[in-house]
């Protein structure tokens, strides 16, 4: 025959062939059923519901659990031959031992997947290779009654049989597949690719029938053209398995540690039949449930990982996101990361593992290499809509200048089939390969875990040195890393932050779950430092180790599929729950540990008086409520004060305020705003600088309702075109409560409400805007918009440990696809003297175009959760117009006292002792308005406080940092606490030189 005539789909039918023939039934098992609403332990495993199943029979309805028992007995004429179990329930399914602990997952092959990186399931229960006959098959199964993605597929029995397998067919098989899709990739004309067709086609020849001597012929025909190897190579492809696993997403938290089970067990198996194979998996809190749940399964797991088959990967606690944390929860995340992996196995974690998240923050970079991190791996920038990343490999760089190696798998996927394409595509699509003679794969069934299968390894058997493919050595990510590493000098340097141009909407989605984060992280930076004043006292505080499980609930709901909002409702039930427990348990230890504080005072002093306690470090001179009544304070720079001692407060003299409200107007001393009858701002008026603040002929807050069909992911990029509704104003009331004044503005929309209260207060410049909204609607997003009289050609938005500017136009591609960024307490547009900042309590979604700012406040996709945000959210956001610009007006001060109040307690009555920190003083001061104290807590060894700042302007700058206690010690140190320089006290201060956007961390003992 011709070779013109040899076409590559004439051959599928010989493979569709082969595989059909590989497993051959020959005995039913019996199936029973004992099923319930959620999972229950192996010796309960009897206690739900029995159903006994045959082929075909429904056994459960969505995230339904059931212990299944599989009886039967292998036949007589099966003996001698390599037998197997074929188990489908059209769910997930992990087999135990005789103890209940994880022996082997199984999935449901019609598994929702990309079927271009392969079939997803596993069904195959290896039961013996030469059988003896008549042996009894016996085996327990925990199952759930979803796919790998949580969707409901059927819940039947599909198969449940015991099969011959004939080995030979199945080698054929995987020789076949792999050199048939080979030469369907390599070039027209190559000699290699018609002399692999040619062969193929004489084996379809052969292959009419499939006798022993028929299939021998025709592998040792296809095994010559598997021997040949190729010579010096040019790329090198380390390929390690990988079962991306998500905390949570389609699928409930509960569900995931099932699915770590399965998985887990799945990869020892593997690794018992093929011994070239190193599987990888990442998330310490992944394996923390495995060693709480599973004890048996994870000691299994510590001698693989002791052997160097079993990779830790990753330097998190969890996947997060990086957007919306804060920098201190990033660095929690890597703290407990990197201890458990080092506690637990003996291995430091040198590289961040992040496939999968949405965009990754500026401020990174340093934190990583402050944290003993030196590499990142990621894919998800080849998810961007409108630009391609330029770069494979390549050097990021940080907001201070700091640099982490990175590397994004060519083939642009974590859930690789290994087959041929997958090499070829790596080696045609590097972007790097000019310069770089190694790449990542990452092979196996991710997301919803599953990890890799006998196709997987099959075929990296017989890739490893083939003829007409780059060579695939199956390794560590840590050994790849280390070759990378090795040009370094060479690649490519891409500054500032890892914008992925696709899911904007999870800087929105779930506000509920980003409010309650936002609170939680400052509630923990609250309770960290009444702990520390609390110790110093002699006070019992918090235990070290609640603090930590504590935090530690906090960073598994930063997980990439939780936080940013996209995963189903029950998630989001069941974290919300979690949430408010948590932060009522929080806010009573922070109230516990300033009490304690508060005990050591004067009684004859303090009586009827409280302590007013900052936690910021600068001098705070505000207006406090307390029990009903207005008193303006100062309280010093992390320190407290005495509302009644020696003139610290004084009461409100409403004779002295000069805040008024009427119908459409407010003002200050500073301020006076003016809005129209449909409650928009038509005017807000600069007294203290003669200066209009709304630009000409614009309203700002000006609340607008969007279309929005979009899911938690995504919503149209031309929202705007498609028009905004305005909420309808129904009632304007003006209100004054001592120094403050404003208007109560109520709205309607459709079935939703929205109550605003804007707010001035006497003295200052900041005006808020307290929003309490019940959102009903579907497929809306409302946001606020602010143009100001103010021109710039970027925006200043503060991320983690500093800021980051970007434009206001869209000149180009790369500017148009940033038209939703994320932000942390605050953006700022300013021209050389004067600026407007958006500051806000808990939402991250902003726009900058031109001159205006614009706030996404909520959304409501109907997918996943179809109830997302159709619930009551409150709120605040405010506008604070200022002279010069963001770092002269000190805006970064503005945007920690709306997120971090000052806090107050009863002080004791009757006599008492006298604190060590005294009333008026300080716990720590630095002396330079730049620099902020993010963080003062115990070290982690309990041995020491530890103080972390960063430099907030993006300047050069020394700074001196005294403490109001005596310490003996003080060290410079990674922000894992380990020391690194002992610094030495001048007239009582350490004297700190900081490059821009720098992390410290000191450690006093």
């Amino acid at each position: 025959m011709p070779y013109e005539t040899i076409k590559p789909k004439s051959l599928k039918g010989m493979l569709d062939q082969l595989q059909a023939h590989i497993y051959e039934p020959v005995s039913n098992l019996q199936v029973s059923a004992w099923v319930t609403p959620e999972p229950v332990a192996y010796a309960e495993r009897m206690s739900g519901t029995k159903v006994e199943l045959a082929h075909g029979d429904r056994w459960g309805n969505l995230w339904d659990c059931a212990w299944f028992h599989f009886t039967g007995q292998v036949p007589d004429h099966a003996k001698g031959a390599k037998v197997v179990l074929l188990i489908d329930v059209n769910g997930e399914l992990c087999l135990v031992d005789e103890e209940g602990s994880p022996v082997q997952g199984l999935t449901n092959i019609n598994s929702e997947f990309d079927f271009e990186l392969g079939l997803p399931g596993k069904r195959v229960v290896h039961i013996s290779p030469d059988a003896a006959g008549s042996e009894t098959i016996d085996i327990w199964a925990d199952a759930g009654c979803n796919d790998l993605f949580g969707r409901y597929r059927s819940g039947t029995l599909k198969e449940a049989v015991v099969a011959i397998c004939r080995e030979e067919v199945r080698k054929l098989y995987y020789d076949a597949e792999v050199l048939l899709e080979m030469a369907e990739l390599l070039p027209a004309g190559s000699a290699r690719k018609e002399r692999i067709l040619r062969v193929l086609y004489d084996v379809s020849l052969i292959l009419t029938e499939l006798t022993d001597e028929r299939i021998a012929k025709a592998s040792g025909l296809l095994g010559e053209q598997l021997a040949k190897r190729g010579g010096d190579p040019v790329m090198t492809v380390s390929a390690v398995g990988h079962a991306h696993i998500d905390l949570a997403w389609l699928w409930p938290i509960r569900e995931t540690i099932r699915k770590g089970a399965r998985t887990f067990s799945t990869a020892l198996r593997m690794m018992e039949q093929y011994p070239d194979y190193i599987f990888g998996a990442s998330q310490p809190q992944l394996y923390d449930w495995m060693k709480q749940h599973y004890p048996k399964l994870y000691s299994q797991i510590k001698e693989r990982v002791k052997e160097g088959r079993w990779e830790p990967q990753g330097a998190m606690w969890v996947e997060s996101d990086t957007n919306v944390p804060s920098g201190e929860s990033l660095v929690r995340q890597i703290l407990y990361g990197k201890r458990y992996f080092m506690e637990e196995f003996g291995q430091e974690m040198k590289t961040l593992w992040m496939p999968d998240v949405f965009g990754y923050t500026a401020a990174l970079p340093q934190i990583l290499k402050k944290s003993g991190v030196d590499s990142m791996m990621t894919q998800k920038l080849s998810w961007s809509v409108y630009n391609r990343h330029p770069h494979h490999t390549y050097m990021w760089e940080g907001i201070d200048g700091s640099r982490v190696l990175t590397h994004m798998p060519p083939e642009d996927t974590y859930n690789s089939p290994a087959a041929p394409r997958s090499i070829i595509k790596a080696e045609a699509e590097y972007l790097d390969k000019n310069i770089s003679d190694n790449c990542l794969m990452l092979f196996g069934i991710g997301d919803g875990g599953g990890g890799p299968g006998e196709e997987h390894l099959e075929r990296l058997s017989r890739e490893s040195n083939l003829l007409g493919l780059s060579p695939v050595v199956q390794e560590s990510s840590a050994k790849f890393f280390e070759k990378l590493s090795e040009g370094s000098e060479r690649y490519q340097t891409w500054s500032g932050e890892l914008y992925l141009e696709k899911h904007q909407g999870t800087l929105t989605s779930q506000g509920r779950n980003k409010w309650y984060n936002r609170k939680l992280e400052k509630a923990l930076r609250e309770l960290e430092f009444a702990t520390v004043l609390t110790e110093l006292g002699g006070h019992h505080s918090a235990p070290s180790a609640e603090l930590e499980e504590i935090w530690k609930e906090v960073l598994l709901y930063q997980f990439h599929d939780i936080l940013p909002g996209s995963s189903i409702k029950r998630v989001y039930d069941e974290s919300l729950e979690r949430y408010a427990l948590l932060l009522e348990r929080v806010e009573k230890l922070i109230a516990d540990a300033y009490g304690a504080v508060t005990a050591g005072i004067s009684g004859t002093e303090a009586s009827g008086a409280s302590a007013i306690f900052n936690s910021l470090p600068w001098e705070r001179d505000e207006w406090v409520k307390l029990d009903g009544k207005w008193a303006r304070v100062t309280v010093p720079a992390m320190g407290y004060a005495l509302t009644e001692a020696g003139g610290d407060a004084y009461t409100a003299d409403a004779g002295k305020l000069r805040t008024s409200a009427e119908e459409y107007l407010v003002e200050n001393d500073l301020i006076a705003v003016k809005i129209g009858e449909d409650g928009t701002i038509v005017s807000i008026w600069d007294k203290e600088h003669g200066r209009e603040v709304v630009a000409e002929g614009q309203r700002a807050n000006d609340l607008r309702i969007y279309h929005d069909d979009g899911d938690a992911w995504d919503f149209r990029q031309d929202y705007r075109q498609t028009g905004g509704a305005q909420p309808q104003l129904e009632e304007t009331k003006a209100f004054t409560d001592g120094p403050t004044a404003g208007l109560i503005l109520t709205y309607r929309y459709g079935q939703s409400t929205l109550t605003q209260k804007l707010v001035l207060t006497d003295g200052s410049r900041r005006i808020d805007f307290v929003t309490k909204v019940d959102w009903k609607e579907s497929g809306r997003m409302l946001r606020t918009s602010f143009p100001v009289a103010v021109r710039s050609d970027s925006v200043s938005c503060e991320i983690q440990f500093g800021y980051l500017k970007r434009q206001t136009h869209r000149n180009t591609m790369w500017d148009y696809a940033k038209d939703e960024i994320c932000a942390h307490h605050w953006v700022d547009l300013s021209e050389a003297d004067y600026g407007v900042a958006l500051l806000n309590d808990s939402k991250y979604g902003y726009s900058a175009a031109g001159s205006i700012l614009d706030l996404n406040l909520l959304r409501s996709p109907s997918s996943p959760d179809p109830e997302a945000d159709r619930a009551v959210h409150e709120f605040t956001y405010s506008l604070y117009p200022h002279q010069g610009n963001h770092v002269q007006a000190e805006v970064y001060k503005r945007g920690y006292e709306l997120n971090i109040p000052m806090r107050t307690a009863a002080l004791p009555q009757g006599p008492s002792g006298q604190p060590k920190l005294a009333a008026g003083s300080s716990l720590l001061q630095v002396d330079h308005p730049n620099v902020m104290i993010e963080t003062v807590k115990q070290a982690e060894d309990g041995k020491g406080i530890i103080v972390r700042m960063y430099e907030t302007a993006g300047t050069r700058l020394k700074a001196g940092l005294s403490a109001g206690f005596a310490f003996t010690e003080a060290w410079s140190t990674d922000l894992m606490e380990e020391k690194s320089e002992q610094l030495q006290p001048e007239d009582g201060k350490l004297t700190l030189s900081f490059v821009p956007f720098e992390i410290k961390t000191i450690r006093l003992n």
